[in-house]
């Protein structure tokens, strides 16, 4: 079920992002982005498949699972700017419906940076520090349950941070950096105590502590970068704009 989703997600990003050109007479959608996009549902593949997906009793397998859910797949996914996308390639009434949803009161409130970032710190921390981790492993409803959370969460958390997608009252840079920046804070203070005080029942229990708060500083790092290149490019858009207006003068 998990690789037919992915795959249906796969081929309608595609087949949107060579509409582009023909729809709105616009230049060819990235293929960046389209890289990212097919990237991300790999890694969600990969989380939901296979070994990682039963390695419940394993710490550090369970880890890079959630390293590749919560954190590597939303980043992708959402460098992928797959609203950006819909809203030029749906139909205009579609689209104008589109845009009412993420202009309603609830989007607003969840697509705030330090909502967004609260709920999936709050999200990981009733997971490992209750006996939710270890009811996954005797229920696989529960354990879908529990991972779609950790992938929304975790790709609201980060789309709110960057805010690459069109979205009502964006908050500024200054203010989305320190949102990610306390969402840091919370995830290595969890690590530290994993790795502290494992769950009971769970084998390389300090590795996977270690790769949760080794892997989680990385992924932390990679959006600080995104971020930072944002700010970047419109401080330099605006002296550019400024230096226009004064040799026009």
């Amino acid at each position: 079920m998990t690789v037919l989703v992915c795959v249906l997600a796969a081929a309608g990003y595609v087949g949107a992002a060579h509409l582009v050109p023909v729809l709105r007479d616009r230049p060819r959608w990235p293929v960046a982005r389209t890289a990212a996009w097919l990237a991300g549902l790999g890694c969600v593949a990969a989380a939901l498949t296979g070994p990682l997906a039963t390695a419940h009793g394993d710490l550090r397998a369970h880890m890079a699972g959630h390293l590749l859910l919560g954190m590597v797949a939303p980043l992708l996914l959402v460098l992928a700017r797959p609203v950006t996308l819909a809203l030029r390639t749906l139909p205009l009434p579609a689209a104008r419906r589109l845009s009412r949803v993420l202009r309603s009161a609830p989007l607003r409130v969840l697509g705030d940076p330090f909502v967004a970032v609260a709920l999936n710190a709050a999200g990981l921390w009733v997971l490992y520090g209750t006996g939710l981790l270890a009811a996954m492993v005797h229920s696989p409803g529960l354990h879908l349950l529990v991972s779609v959370h950790v992938l929304l969460t975790g790709w609201l958390a980060t789309a709110a941070v960057l805010a690459l997608d069109p979205a009502p009252h964006r908050r500024g840079v200054p203010a989305r950096a320190v949102a990610l920046a306390a969402g840091a804070a919370a995830h290595d203070v969890l690590a530290k105590a994993l790795y502290a005080h494992p769950p009971a029942g769970t084998l390389r229990a300090e590795e996977g502590a270690q790769l949760m708060y080794h892997g989680g500083t990385a992924v932390h790092l990679l959006v600080a970068a995104v971020l930072w290149r944002q700010w970047y490019r419109s401080r330099d858009a605006v002296r550019s704009a400024e230096r226009a207006a004064l040799a026009a003068a």
